[in-house]
């Protein structure tokens, strides 16, 4: 271990400062999110999708949304359904060139619903199969170069998925005018 290495403290403040210029840079962006966000409040049925970290990010906004009352189904999962016209597939992918969440974009796209993605590349399989993007000013998973991001293997990224599937969920519930006490009956109770 190098001796110069930084502590735990400073990576946490490193993590903290990446996070909040990706939220300037996103808050200051087109209205790219909106449409995001649009996309999901016409969604009949949402369908997420995501490998890796990516994925398991989905998975967390996938709940919140349910918690919201959203018909939500996560891919892959023995209880979801077929996608079709009126659903939306969101997807998380920083290449937005994984080969299984271009597949099930294809598939989505064919069966006449809509795809909503949110990604670090401008030009890819995904963003051209989606009716809303989401650019993530963040590195790739395969930018070693470290000018993106000092975090390693699209950790900026993942984390990013993170936060805009709560503002996603928490932009949803202010329209709703729905309160807390509203949302907590769908709270898991098989804990």
């Amino acid at each position: 271990m190098s001796s110069d290495a930084p502590g735990f403290d400073r990576s946490l403040s490193l993590i903290a400062e990446e996070l909040e210029s990706v939220v300037e840079r996103l808050t200051s962006a087109d209205a790219s999110a909106e449409a995001l966000v649009d996309e999901i409040a016409r969604a009949r049925r949402v369908f997420v999708h995501g490998a890796g970290r990516s994925g398991l990010a989905l998975r967390m906004t996938a709940m919140r949304l349910m918690h919201l009352g959203l018909d939500v189904h996560v891919v892959g999962e023995t209880s979801a359904p077929a996608i079709a016209e009126g659903d939306v597939l969101l997807t998380a992918s920083g290449s937005g060139t994984t080969e299984s969440i271009v597949r099930a974009a294809r598939t989505a796209v064919e069966a006449k619903a809509r795809v909503a993605l949110i990604t670090t590349a401008t030009d890819s399989p995904l963003s051209e199969l989606a009716s809303a993007t989401l650019v993530v000013p963040a590195a790739a998973k395969l930018d070693r170069s470290m000018t993106a991001s000092a975090q390693y293997a699209g950790g900026l990224f993942e984390q990013t998925v993170v936060l805009v599937g709560d503002a996603l969920f928490h932009t949803l519930w202010q329209r709703s005018g729905r309160t807390a006490d509203e949302l907590w009956p769908r709270h898991a109770n098989l804990e």
